[in-house]
């Protein structure tokens, strides 16, 4: 028997950082984001012999170690090592021997919540195993509680949720970790105008976000004004966005797009540089209204909202540099699981 799960990466079309603490203990945070046909992958496959084995296909490494042994976490599979120890002090692994084989659709640290989308489609696949009674905010807790606690990796809230629920949500973030998740009802044809018109562009450069992120809780630790300010304003640009997807004044995506990355240039150093700032001028002057850096920022993806039939001169232009524009659909789902023989 083999199980397995897929997990939807996320693009976060408004309120960027706002659920990040400390900001979102101490203001309350909100993010529109919605879940894209690009995944994390996990499968299960039970062993014979009492070992573990972790298999990453995108880092190229493989490990292997006793059930019982206490194994020095191997660089690279570091979410595979906790995810395991976390499920181990739980006490639901049985003592059998079993792999871990994972695999994502895109790059690691391309902003498109990479990371915390694998945790979930591992603890999913753990759960399909193991038969584990978690529910969706459960799912998304455990999954947020083994990245920032346990492993210590610095970052919010979103991703979690976003890979868990799917579809498009808005989210509310307050202290204590609690979570709201609203899924919104947007109509099926407005969807599939979005699809047409905004377009996800990888810059051929991946990032670590940590550095980013930590400057953003110091300047909210330090009420540095220009950066709370932006913070405010980047919650707000949350709630008019979720106003003209509900109301389908898609005229209005791109004009939010824009106001929101002027703004999230100024929570932190490094969000943008001279390429990607680039970038965002080569899809404006061929027609895009607005756009975002996806994830903390610095590179990975970005994506831009090109109204009418804009794509197709924005493609031809952003193609013409490094990076190369990736196809795509939104999912209405979350996290996936299932079982399946042995081929």
């Amino acid at each position: 028997m083999i199980y397995r799960s897929k997990a939807p990466f996320r693009i976060g079309l408004a309120g960027g950082g706002t659920d990040v603490s400390p900001y979102s203990d101490l203001y309350g945070g909100a993010i529109l984001n919605a879940t894209i046909s690009l995944f994390a992958h996990a499968s299960i496959e039970l062993l014979q012999e009492e070992k573990v084995e972790f298999y990453s296909v995108d880092q190229n490494k493989r490990i292997s170690f006793l059930f019982d042994e206490n194994h020095i976490p191997e660089p690279g599979l570091d979410l595979q090592y906790g995810i395991y120890h976390r499920l181990k002090q739980m006490n639901v692994l049985p003592k059998h021997g079993f792999r871990l084989t994972t695999a994502m659709d895109v790059p690691a640290g391309s902003g498109l919540g990479t990371s915390s989308t694998l945790v979930v489609a591992i603890l999913k696949v753990f759960s399909e195993w193991l038969n584990l009674p978690f529910g969706d905010y459960d799912l998304a807790h455990l999954a947020y509680e083994i990245e920032r606690k346990d492993l210590g990796l610095a970052g919010g809230k979103q991703d979690q949720y976003a890979a868990t629920f799917g579809g498009f949500n808005f989210m509310e973030f307050m202290a204590e970790d609690q979570v709201i998740v609203n899924p919104l009802r947007i109509r099926q044809e407005l969807i599939r105008e979005l699809e047409n018109n905004v377009i996800l562009y990888f810059t051929s450069s991946s990032r670590q976000s940590s550095e980013i992120i930590k400057e953003q809780q110091k300047n909210v630790e330090q009420k540095k004004d220009s950066s709370l300010d932006a913070m405010h304003q980047l919650k707000d640009q949350a709630k008019q966005m979720k106003d003209a997807l509900l109301k389908g004044n898609l005229h209005q995506i791109g004009t939010i797009l824009d106001y929101g990355f002027m703004q999230k240039r100024k929570i932190a150093n490094n969000v943008s540089n001279a390429y990607l700032d680039n970038l965002y001028e080569t899809a404006k002057k061929a027609g895009a209204t607005g756009g975002k850096i996806s994830g903390a920022g610095g590179g990975g993806f970005m994506f831009f909202y090109c109204p009418r039939n804009s794509r197709h001169e924005v493609i031809k232009q952003l193609n013409s540099l490094d990076g190369y524009t990736m196809n795509y659909q939104f999912t209405d789902f979350g996290v996936q699981s299932w079982k399946s023989q042995k081929s």
